[in-house]
């Protein structure tokens, strides 16, 4: 029997999005897909290491498209996905949540 994290809608949502970065990175790249310096430099504060990890898990999660094209050196294209334009819609109303409770202080 799965467990309740895994089955809650909203537990699996959070696990996509659920770190330090990611929604950063998510927010970066709704205005349009980045090459992997310009969204370091974008996001801020982020090392590389740490930027093509988190990459890597939203690629994985379906949520970040990376294209590579041709030529030297590389060229590499971030950009959000179907579902990763669907959850940039979907965490604007939570972004509007925290900017009313944080003027709420």
């Amino acid at each position: 029997m799965p467990e309740p994290d895994e089955i809650c809608g909203v537990n699996i949502a959070f696990a996509v999005v659920g770190s330090k970065w990611k929604p950063t990175i998510l927010w970066v790249l709704a205005g349009r897909p980045h090459r992997f310096a310009e969204l370091r430099r974008a996001v801020g504060g982020i090392s590389e290491k740490v930027l093509a990890a988190q990459l890597r898990e939203l690629e994985r999660d379906g949520v970040v498209c990376r294209e590579a094209g041709a030529g030297f050196p590389l060229n590499v294209r971030y950009s959000l996905t179907p579902a990763g334009v669907t959850l940039d819609r979907l965490l604007e109303p939570l972004a509007e949540w925290g900017h009313q409770l944080q003027r709420g202080r």
